[in-house]
């Protein structure tokens, strides 16, 4: 059995296939509505300040800050009461010196007041007149002109994914549409003589389709769209022709249980046969995961992984998640990555990069990251596990108690 040509270490592996694989973002114009999740192509701008116009921030009177200096509940003002803010319109009328106007949260400010004093600091005299029992400064209690945003301002960037704040931002603008990066497709090929779908029940000797489930998950997760292509017998011709026809209407193939010990030679000869350059990385020197193809063709990422469930998600996450994140215009994909303390030894092997799932506990100072050892078959260690821990490729393993980084899954 012929041993793979070349380990390379994972970051450079990731590098070479994203260099081969560059591509510009191709952008698309949606509305606003259908944004979250997605990210910018171009950076927004807004049309006009925010606030338009200074508004108050709580329930009370809109009042010159120069006619409150002095006052306190020992030695009160008094101001005269010349009307109310109309609320979604603009007051018809100003306010004179030693004057006030009762203003509701939200409301726009009369002219000539810049600021507002909270209700519960004053006391009605009259129907015309209020009592002030503490003075406010310039510009309390609202908020100017431009005070949020001013006009022209870059507001959100350039390749950034748009949350929960954004689609506010945007609506509080007026922004109905917005140019956003197109999310690549990515086509999921399982293989394997012995694989059935989810919904089947096995035979002795099959197994079901965990790949696809978790690959359409990954990649949903990172912004791209999965298509799954479904199952494929281990014969050359088909697993070709279903790839070709991949190729055409996806971004990004992925390939699941063609690069193992077994069939990695056929799946690298139907990678070769799709395009120029063909197979780029035959081997990455990681645990798990070391029998991985990468590859473009034509211009086009395609990954050979694993058929083992904990391999294919590991590897994945190593290189299909920064494909998508690069054909989306974003940095390298970056996991949510919490400290924690070992609290078993870790074995590695110097010069391999490994992957250890881990249960994350939190104890009385602080967290605890318990390895969960495995087979890489075995899903449900990964189910188990909150996150992974990497071992560098320089150590021999990691040591009880050392403080480590738990990539999140």
């Amino acid at each position: 059995m012929p041993e793979f040509l070349e380990l390379l270490p994972p970051n450079a592996a990731l590098t070479k296939l994203l260099t081969e694989a560059a591509a510009g973002v191709q952008a698309e114009l949606i509305p606003t509505a259908q944004a979250l999740g997605r990210v910018t192509a171009a950076p927004i701008t807004a049309p006009h300040p925010l606030p338009e116009f200074a508004r108050s921030t709580v329930d009370g009177y809109a009042v010159r800050s120069s006619d409150t200096f002095g006052a306190s509940d020992s030695q009160p003002g008094y101001l005269r009461l010349i009307g109310e803010v109309p609320m979604g319109d603009s007051p018809e009328f100003g306010v004179p010196s030693g004057s006030c106007a009762l203003i509701h949260t939200g409301g726009m400010l009369p002219a000539d007041t810049d600021s507002v004093i909270m209700l519960e600091n004053t006391q009605p005299v009259s129907s015309r007149e209020i009592e002030i029992q503490r003075a406010v400064a310039p510009g309390e209690n609202c908020i100017r002109i431009g005070e949020d945003v001013q006009t022209g301002q870059e507001v959100i960037p350039t390749g950034a994914r748009i949350r929960t704040p954004e689609m506010g931002g945007m609506a509080a603008l007026g922004v109905t549409e917005v140019l956003v990066a197109r999310q690549p497709r990515v086509a999921i090929l399982s293989t394997g003589d012995e694989v059935i779908p989810a919904s089947a029940t096995p035979r002795p000797g099959q197994v079901r389709d965990v790949n696809t489930a978790t690959l359409c998950a990954l990649v949903t997760q990172h912004g791209g769209l999965p298509q799954s292509y479904g199952i494929l017998p281990d014969r050359a011709e088909v697993l070709e022709a279903a790839a070709r026809q991949a190729l055409e209407t996806c971004d990004i193939l992925v390939i699941t249980a063609g690069s193992s010990a077994s069939t990695r030679d056929l799946t690298s000869d139907v990678i070769n046969n799709l395009g120029k350059p063909g197979v780029l990385v035959h081997g990455v020197n990681v645990r798990p995961g070391k029998p991985t193809i990468l590859a473009v063709c034509n211009g086009k990422p395609v990954i050979g992984l694993p058929g083992n469930p904990v391999s294919a998600l590991v590897i994945a996450g190593l290189f299909i998640a920064p494909l998508i994140h690069q054909m989306l215009g974003l940095p390298a994909a970056n996991h949510a990555v919490r400290m924690a303390h070992l609290t078993l030894n870790v074995p590695s092997q110097t010069g391999r990069e490994d992957w250890t799932p881990v249960k994350l506990i939190e104890g009385p100072a602080g967290w605890l990251a318990q390895p969960i050892f495995g087979k890489s078959n075995l899903i449900f260690s990964l189910v188990r596990a909150d996150g992974l821990v990497r071992t560098p490729p320089d150590a021999n393993g990691l040591e009880s108690g050392s403080l480590v980084e738990v990539h999140i899954l």
